[in-house]
């Protein structure tokens, strides 16, 4: 009935990871949160707690309100919002119900709870679509309003935020994502042990924090956020050290008290929630003010069709003269000072975290992981130490080997886990100068940034010194720095100061621009696109797939950084358009940190095995077939390659029968056979002088003993590719066969190259003038 059903195409993929648990939940709306939009006057309310079930169309309520103001006839007046829509919006009039019993209100405290069943006449379940009861974080709420008939005062504005039972925010996410990083630190700590500083693993658990990260910083923009991206980013909260709390926390009490002793003067935490103060210009109110009656459009319910225990709920209900207090319901208006702004304050506050205390909890999550990296280490070293004093370390050298290494390995861990720290503590530690709260948090936030500096930016220094273009050092970096300098090739490891400085520019922009959501998502678009400029550019990692990979990951943020420009406020777009522009940016991070989680178990191997077990052990012998199988068919040829690698290095080699090929060197010059003639041949002689050559061979003409001087050190220039000698073959190239068996000949194979002859044959000889040529002709 309504446009909202367009969310249907917009939210599928969202929809489509647990249908079974969707058709198993009952269809059920209920209040989420409660607050006054207005003071309260004439009625007080503790507890307000409805639900509307829509399988057998009945209202469960749990209600605790008290009259206090006598002779107050009112006007009912219910609001209903949906994405900014008003499907709802009418007058009751309070007089004309349950016989004129409300009229005046009379003086006493309700306390109820009870089920339902509503009347057909109301037919609810026609005003609210199915998809009303599936989609995740709707953004609803309804407003009663009661409005004094006399003066049209208002006496009494109730808000109460709908809620349908599903949300983005699921602690199976949670320790979905933290499972894979611990998985991701396990892997890497155990290739850096194995394969030294520069294993794969120890980066892409760096990448993977960081795209963790980066999904969290993208929740604390001062942008509209539908409520289904911003629960969607709570999810990984705990990578940027915000781990869920209560008021109750004896962490965040203690901050508590340590901020009002030291001047800090902000509100904490709430007990109900964020929802309930979140700005009512953002979602899931959508509202730019409050809503009052715009018609008295009468309402008719007939009082015979309900149930009569309904009707004697109001009868038996005790008057206590005591006036209640609003308990825990907020008072939240236009003019209170205590309403959530978009982006830190909401998320934080979403979490159980006041906004004054998100550094203090960065900044003790900081200190126990820096007590949990050096215990660690220390404990590490302590075994290592005791192993290389057993008979195990004795007999093995790599444990030493390893020991003598253990400060390098240490000091890079040390790095790592600074690293992981640098955004959380930049974007908190900036933002808590702008609180201005408590001089102590101050304090405490420049001491970390200076700690955090003396770590990182020397270790950088160090690390890129000797690849800047007008480097004057030389010195190669300790793979103590290893951190910085494995991912990157050796004249390519500069390309982390551009990524250090978009991290410190991103801190800034969310810290300092707090108000200002446009500019921030403007600054995130144009740092993402020239650092992917950069990336193609220089191409910094060591292999092309590496390049790949970061690409994938610098286009994810930019697409989705692009994505956030629809929730700024000053554009004023629509609710539903926001809402599925959230849901595809959800599902765009989400795919990335899938393909993080196969990357994964592809550098833990398994993919490997995968594929033996699919393939049964055929892949690897398939391809040593394909292998012998493009090998040449004559074996004289497959063997010809190893058969001269192993005699490169000789000066001489003896004839002998087997089935390799021989050639006949050039450069040595042997002296001849003494059965050759030294006379010189006759004009009309001639003589035909080759064998069977493999194909791929080119054809050469021979030349035969010339009358020059240097003929009788200078042999014919003889291939031999017999596959067996024998004193005749062997005397094949002589016009003048002997009794006798030849003079081993010399041979040289290939002393200045290790081409083989068909692919760079030998220049032909230069020609005697005395000498009678013919080509090369098969026998």
């Amino acid at each position: 009935m309504f446009s909202v059903a367009r969310l249907r195409r917009a939210l599928a993929p969202l929809l489509l990871l647990a249908p079974a648990l969707v058709h198993a939940r009952d269809r059920v709306l209920f209040t989420s949160s409660v607050t006054y939009c207005e003071p309260p006057q004439s009625i007080l309310v503790q507890q307000f707690d409805i639900a509307y079930y829509a399988n057998n169309q009945s209202i469960v309520f749990n209600i605790s309100a008290a009259s206090v103001d006598p002779n107050t006839n009112v006007v009912a007046n219910l609001f209903l919002n949906v994405y900014g829509m008003n499907p709802v919006n009418v007058s009751i009039d309070i007089c004309s119900l349950f016989g004129g019993v409300l009229c005046p209100l009379p003086l006493y405290t309700f306390n109820g709870a009870d089920s339902i069943p509503l009347p057909d006449s109301l037919d609810i379940a026609s005003h609210l679509p199915s998809i009303a009861y599936t989609i995740p974080d709707i953004e609803a709420y309804a407003q009663l309003t009661l409005t004094d008939v006399d003066s049209g005062e208002v006496k009494a504005c109730i808000q109460t935020t709908l809620s349908n039972g599903w949300s983005t925010h699921q602690y199976a996410v949670e320790w979905a994502t933290a499972s894979l990083a611990l998985l991701a630190l396990a892997l890497a700590i155990w290739q850096s042990v194995v394969d030294g500083p520069f294993a794969l693993a120890p980066i892409r658990l760096i990448d993977l924090i960081s795209l963790l990260q980066s999904i969290a910083l993208s929740g604390l923009l001062a942008l509209n956020y539908p409520s289904i991206y911003r629960s969607f980013t709570l999810n990984f909260a705990w990578a940027f050290g915000l781990f869920p709390a209560t008021t109750t926390s004896p962490i965040q009490q203690s901050i508590n008290r340590m901020r009002h002793l030291t001047g800090g003067a902000m509100s904490n935490a709430s007990d109900n929630g964020v929802t309930s103060f979140v700005n009512r210009k953002l979602s899931p109110y959508n509202s730019a003010n409050f809503a009052l009656p715009l018609s008295l459009s009468s309402l008719q319910v007939d009082i015979a069709t309900l149930p009569e225990r309904f009707t004697d709920t109001f009868s038996n209900s005790s008057f206590s003269p005591q006036v209640l207090v609003g308990g825990d319901v907020a008072t939240v208006t236009d003019d209170s000072s205590n309403v959530l702004e978009a982006g830190i304050p909401i998320y934080t506050n979403s979490i159980g975290i006041a906004t004054a205390n998100a550094f203090m909890t960065i900044f003790l999550i900081a200190l126990i992981l820096t007590a949990i990296v050096l215990g660690a280490l220390g404990l590490a070293y302590g075994v290592l130490l005791a192993l290389s004093r057993t008979e195990y370390g004795r007999t093995h050298p790599a444990l030493a080997n390893f020991r003598s290494q253990y400060p390098s390995f240490a000091r890079a861990w040390g790095i790592r886990a600074a690293l992981v720290c640098t955004m959380p503590i930049l974007v908190f530690t900036f933002y808590q100068w702008t609180l201005k709260d408590s001089w102590l948090s101050v304090l405490l936030s420049v001491i970390i940034l200076v700690a955090l500096g003396t770590i990182v930016l020397p270790s950088a220094f160090f690390a890129v010194r000797s690849s800047l273009p007008i480097s004057k050092w030389t010195t190669e970096p300790t793979p103590s720095v290893a951190p910085f300098t494995a991912p990157y090739r050796p004249n390519r490891v500069y390309y982390v100061i551009p990524l250090l400085l978009v991290m410190i520019v991103k801190a800034l922009v969310t810290a300092f621009g707090h108000a200002h959501g446009m500019v921030q998502v403007i600054f995130f678009v144009v740092l993402e696109f020239l650092l992917f400029i950069s990336l193609v550019i220089l191409k910094p990692y060591r292999t092309r797939g590496a390049d790949v990979f970061a690409g994938y990951l610098c286009i994810t943020r930019l697409v989705c950084s692009g994505l956030m420009i629809a929730f700024a406020e000053s554009l004023a777009v629509k609710p539903i358009p926001r809402v599925a522009i959230g849901a595809i940016t959800a599902v765009i991070f989400s795919v990335a940190v899938v393909i993080m989680f196969f990357n994964l178990l592809v550098n833990m191997g398994l993919w490997r095995l995968f594929v033996y077990a699919v393939t049964c052990g055929r892949r690897g012998r398939r391809r040593a077939h394909a292998v012998l199988s493009s090998q040449p068919s004559d074996s004289s040829l497959g063997e010809k390659a190893g058969d001269l690698e192993k005699r490169d290095n000789k000066d001489n080699a003896t004839v002998t029968t087997g089935p390799s090929q021989y050639f006949v060197s050039r450069p040595n010059n042997p002296s001849p056979p003494s059965t050759v003639p030294s006379t010189p041949l006759s004009a009309t002689s001639s003589t035909t002088l080759g064998e069977t050559l493999p194909r791929r061979w080119s054809f050469q003409h021979s030349r035969p003993p010339s009358v020059s001087t240097d003929a009788p050190h200078s042999p014919a220039y003889t291939h031999r590719t017999s596959t067996a000698s024998s004193p005749i073959s062997g005397q094949r190239h002589s016009r003048n066969i002997s009794s006798s068996l030849p003079t081993p000949l010399e041979e040289h194979p290939y002393p200045h190259t290790r081409t083989p002859p068909h692919s760079h044959p030998l220049p032909p000889l230069p020609p005697s003038p005395h000498a009678h040529y013919e080509p090369y002709r098969a026998v």
